[in-house]
């Protein structure tokens, strides 16, 4: 039996110190959970838990180390908004996961970017709709290559930042986020049953804000180095 159109590609995540690759299978994202970012978009942290929302796959945009990679300004937004996070690769699968047990599952971490048009988003919002166009945009989702647990561990606190064109913009700490990787993990379990190859953003700090093109993102984690992307 033949395919009656070509394969797409599968979208595979470059290993930090192995040639070796990720392959992503679905693409998980946490809302609001840094406290300065809840309130910057008008949510009280303390009365409203971080959410999950989904971006495709195929949106993932890989950016590889030591270069500036051209990034696309995607079509009909005048709001395309940066949010810099940690990202974390699940190499294990499961249904509700302990917290106990919950960071085993993970195989390494990342540099991510969940680039929003916020103006989408924000319509989506006051009409009750999903905020798929928002949020989904073909290659809304920026991504370095990944560091393994092995190499790393897993990292709890730590400076996470952006700036644009050499003016910092976002910064924040790890440390800071309101549910943990291993709590997003076990409460991500109970609504699906995860997989390997799953990946989930985890949350940005506060100061996100608009990018034009021509200007130059650089999104750093202490310990995992930058990533550099200029918009086209």
């Amino acid at each position: 039996m033949l395919s009656v159109i070509p394969n797409p590609p599968r979208i595979v995540l470059p290993i930090v110190g192995s040639e070796d690759t990720f392959p992503v299978r679905r693409v998980y994202c946490v809302g609001r959970n840094y406290g300065a970012h809840a309130r910057e978009m008008g949510a009280d942290p303390d009365r409203e838990a971080p959410f999950f929302f989904l971006k495709p796959a195929d949106a993932l945009q890989v950016i590889p180390y030591g270069m500036v990679t051209d990034h696309p300004y995607p079509p009909r937004t005048e709001k395309y908004h940066f949010e810099v996070e940690l990202v974390a690769a699940l190499g294990q699968g499961g249904r509700d996961i302990p917290e106990a047990d919950a960071l085993s599952h993970v195989y390494g971490y990342a540099i991510g970017l969940d680039m929003t048009r916020r103006d989408l988003q924000d319509e989506a919002k006051r009409m009750s709709r999903p905020w798929d166009m928002g949020k989904a945009a073909d290659a809304s989702g920026p991504i370095g290559p990944l560091h393994p647990v092995s190499a790393i561990g897993h990292p709890a606190k730590g400076a996470i930042t952006l700036s644009v064109d050499g003016q910092q913009r976002q910064s924040g700490d790890l440390s800071e986020m309101i549910q943990s990787v291993a709590e997003q993990i076990a409460l991500l379990s109970t609504y699906f049953e995860i997989h390997p190859g799953d990946l989930i953003f985890t949350g940005t700090p506060s100061g996100v804000g608009a990018v034009s093109r021509g200007e130059t993102m650089t999104a750093a984690i202490e310990g995992l180095g930058k990533i550099d992307l200029k918009v086209v």
